[in-house]
């Protein structure tokens, strides 16, 4: 809940209000994690084309840009990778806060450096890479490299469904539909299976060459297939083991490991929305997922969290 002083000096509590940018995967279950929480309500959702509105749709306001939208907090961005800086960087100088699960690992720096002289402009918050990985994988990692300083940590995810491989893999030209699977090999290592859809007419081996050059795929061992039929295929579960060895003060061989099996875009909506919860809570400017108090992120009166957590 964000709270307030009004007229007459009185501290009030309102839900907080967010905007859902974007009605893919990630999008649906937003909605879905957004109506569980009882410190929000949905301000409207997004979309490139407002019309016509399915009947899922129909409680919420749906138009083709924020600022037909009243009293926005915070938007949850759920567009795609390569489309969020440029989104970003519109909402963030209209004053609202900003969420999103940019999953370019290398990429991340720059965009928080991007973001914030204008978030911190228009004295609005953006928390960047807020997904699972990175996002809430990024944060268990800082905490084993805390507890062991010295040492190397993997990160194995899969096998399953990557949304970013997939999309970026949807928007090869040619590509009708595509589906990325992640199979990991161990050590950090990991097999890419692109299955593809193709467009009437489009050659296989120059789709498959592109692919292959995508920066999403560049650095890994990656295998094209065709298919007829991609959504046969999708299955959206997905998950992570993150191991570390390492070193405490003087003392070697300590060893931790963190396992999760998920429904991708489950958790990615999830952590968005504790996010924006965040992002409330803040001073301006932006952020990434670690540089961010754990407890920013639930619901709830800082002393009972503590009771309960500590």
């Amino acid at each position: 809940m964000l709270k307030t002083i009004n007229e007459i000096g009185m501290i009030v509590t309102k839900k907080i209000r967010a905007a859902v940018v974007g009605y893919g995967n990630i999008g649906r279950y937003a909605i879905e994690a957004l109506n569980a929480a009882e410190d929000f309500e949905i301000a409207g959702i997004i979309r490139r084309s407002a019309g016509p509105v399915s009947a899922e749709l129909a409680a919420y306001q749906v138009v083709d840009s924020i600022d037909k939208l009243e009293n926005v907090d915070v938007a949850i961005l759920c567009s795609p990778t390569r489309a969020i800086k440029e989104i970003a960087q519109q909402i963030l100088a209209k004053g609202i806060n900003t969420v999103d699960s940019f999953d370019v690992h290398s990429q991340i720096v720059d965009l928080k450096n991007t973001l914030a002289p204008i978030a911190k402009t228009h004295n609005a918050v953006s928390i960047v890479a807020a997904g699972w990985d990175p996002g809430s994988d990024s944060i268990i990692r800082t905490l084993m490299l805390a507890m062991a300083p010295k040492g190397i940590t993997y990160t194995n995810f899969g096998p399953g469904m990557s949304m970013g491989h997939s999309v970026a893999a949807k928007s090869i030209k040619g590509v009708k539909d595509a589906l990325s699977i992640t199979v990991p090999l161990g050590t950090g290592i990991h097999r890419r299976l692109v299955y593809i859809e193709l467009e009437a007419g489009a050659d296989f081996a120059t789709v498959e060459r592109t692919l292959k050059a995508d920066d999403y795929f560049a650095s890994d061992e990656t295998h094209v297939k065709q298919v007829d039929c991609i959504d046969s295929l999708k299955d959206m579960g997905h998950g992570v083991h993150l191991t570390h060895k390492g070193v405490s003060g003087a003392t070697q061989n300590q060893m931790f490991e963190y396992s999760m099996r998920i429904n991708n875009p489950a958790l990615t909506s999830q952590f968005l929305v504790s996010a924006a919860r965040a992002t409330t809570k803040l001073p301006a400017g932006a952020y990434t997922v670690i540089e961010v108090a754990p407890i920013h992120f639930l619901q709830g009166e800082t002393d009972k969290l503590i009771e309960r957590l500590v």
